[in-house]
């Protein structure tokens, strides 16, 4: 049982997510994280991957000993701080996997074959007046995943069957059947198609640079699933403006929900609006993971899913 008044629960969570965090029970709401604190002896934050939680909310609350952040990316925590205070955090992986790897999958699809633009020339009865332009097969092409944890995993099982060659980066080799390169550039040098899977943290901020799209090619194409933080938007912006690269489909952006209007002029882009774990059953999924963490704490015991700073 998590006891009445014991969890600030800080930022706005959709309806279905709402829903079910008051089935299970009653946190204060604290919906900007700016404003003035309601009144009470907090021991727990709940918040989401994508609202920042402040130091200086969190020195505010003195008797916080634990954040359960309802995502798989913790980039929104002040972990030194919280490490510092002996805070414990935990986050939500495993859950959204399955949808993540989805949209992944349906983004490259989109991107290599051009489906939104297909519609478009059906829609505007162009089609009537001529075919629609050659797109990409992806049998046969050389795929890179830019960090192979949980989802990265998952997303090389899945892109298997597609007939593809497969290879991977990030701090150290794995015990897996693909490819190793150390450094992304290689990585990206040797690919047709780059994903990127990895966290976002310092080791990873502009990871994805100038250089890197260089190696990718004019007939290269990335697909960011990651943050927005791990891109060089600004050089990814010169290699599809001058055609550097072949496309890229971003599911997430350094500035959002207002990404880089310079985005929304390109034809070689596929753009969603960070919905990665946006389905109903991964949102209900998240949501019970991190009350499950909740309650563990308030129970004194392990942490599900904790997060190791």
């Amino acid at each position: 049982m998590i006891p009445v008044n014991s969890v600030l629960q800080v930022g706005y969570f959709p309806e279905i997510m709402q829903a079910e965090i008051d089935r299970r029970f009653q946190p204060t709401p604290h919906l900007d994280p700016t404003a003035a604190l309601p009144a009470g002896n907090f021991e727990a934050i709940l918040i989401r991957s994508n609202t920042k939680l402040p130091t200086s909310l969190v020195k505010q609350l003195p008797s916080v000993r634990m954040v359960a952040t309802c995502g798989v990316g913790y980039d929104n925590l002040p972990l030194d701080y919280l490490k510092e205070r002996g805070i414990k955090a935990s986050n939500t992986p495993g859950v959204l996997n399955d949808a993540v790897c989805e949209l992944a999958i349906g983004m490259m699809f989109g991107l290599l074959r051009r489906i939104p633009q297909a519609q478009d020339f059906v829609k505007s009865a162009a089609w009537s007046k001529g075919l629609f332009q050659l797109t990409t097969t992806l049998a046969g092409k050389r795929v890179g995943i830019a960090g192979m944890g949980r989802i990265g995993q998952d997303l090389a099982d899945r892109l298997l069957p597609f007939k593809v060659e497969i290879a991977y980066s990030g701090p150290n080799p794995k015990d897996l059947p693909y490819t190793y390169f150390n450094k992304v550039k290689d990585l990206a040098a040797a690919s047709d198609v780059v994903f990127l899977a990895c966290p976002a943290t310092p080791d990873t901020e502009k990871m994805l640079n100038a250089e890197v799209l260089e190696a990718l090619g004019p007939s290269g194409y990335l697909i960011n699933i990651a943050r927005g933080s791990v891109v060089d938007e600004t050089a990814l912006l010169y290699a599809l403006q001058h055609k550097k690269i072949a496309g890229a489909a971003l599911d997430v952006f350094e500035n959002e929900p207002n990404p880089n209007p310079a985005f929304l002029k390109l034809d070689n882009v596929l753009l969603t609006p960070h919905i990665g774990s946006a389905t109903t059953e991964t949102r209900i999924a998240m949501t019970n993971l991190a009350v499950d963490n909740l309650e563990a704490f308030f129970n004194q015991q392990p942490l599900l899913t904790e997060v190791k700073n």
